[in-house]
């Protein structure tokens, strides 16, 4: 049965009563605030809803993720890396990001970043939470993606592109950098050509329950200073 919260709870139904159909919606209601977040990702869930519906949180089963040690690297990507065209940064600009990753698609009129949704996560910004990475072509902002970093676990949202291969050019990046910091697996929620084109790859629940439980609370070296 589908749990509805309420506003002065933070607690999530255990993941094994996520539905099957629609795969893995867990819970609906609460809200954006950022101790739900956090403990949302804590608990394995994301919050996916579009303007109009009330605030859904999911937990699909399998789970698309990405572990940097299997990171598929693309010689034609490698080469436009090499060439340098894009320059990439860290944190320098989160707002224009999810601006970015909240504009229009060729594929859908709608965004599920609602001004709600972006509030939210410029908090978890502010908090040091929440990151993102900036692909420029000279001093234009041509793609990026953000997501959350919370003990040695990324947890992907969203990217966008502007110009051809900028946002694999900044995720390349970013898997790099994770790699170097020690991050265990990188949180990419739903399969994708692109993603699975990076090797990125289903795990089960129960298997991403125990990367939860086994890298939160570890220590990483990351360093996200723009």
């Amino acid at each position: 049965m589908l749990t509805w919260l309420q506003r002065d709870s933070l607690d999530f139904p255990p993941l094994d009563r996520a539905l099957q159909e629609p795969n893995g919606l867990l819970a609906a209601g609460g809200d954006l605030s950022v101790e739900r977040l956090i403990a949302a990702y804590r608990h394995g869930c994301f919050p996916w809803f579009s303007a109009g519906q009330p605030l859904l949180w999911w937990s699909p089963d399998p789970r698309t993720v990405l572990l940097p040690d299997e990171f598929h690297l693309s010689r034609s990507l490698a080469k436009l890396i090499r060439q340098q065209r894009f320059r990439v940064t860290f944190d320098q600009d989160f707002a224009a990001v999810i601006d970015g990753c909240a504009g229009p698609r060729d594929y859908t009129d709608g965004t599920w970043i609602t001004d709600a949704m972006r509030a939210a996560y410029l908090e978890l910004h502010a908090r040091g939470i929440a990151h993102s990475v900036e692909v420029w072509q000279g001093e234009e902002l041509v793609g990026g993606l953000y997501g959350l970093a919370m003990g040695q676990l990324f947890f992907g949202e969203s990217m966008f592109s502007r110009a051809n291969n900028a946002s694999k050019v900044g995720f390349a990046t970013l898997v790099a950098r994770l790699h170097d910091w020690g991050f265990a697996l990188i949180d990419c929620q739903m399969p994708t050509q692109h993603l699975h084109s990076f090797g990125a790859r289903p795990i089960t629940r129960q298997t991403f329950a125990h990367y939860l439980q086994r890298h939160l609370d570890q220590p990483s070296g990351a360093d996200w200073r723009p």
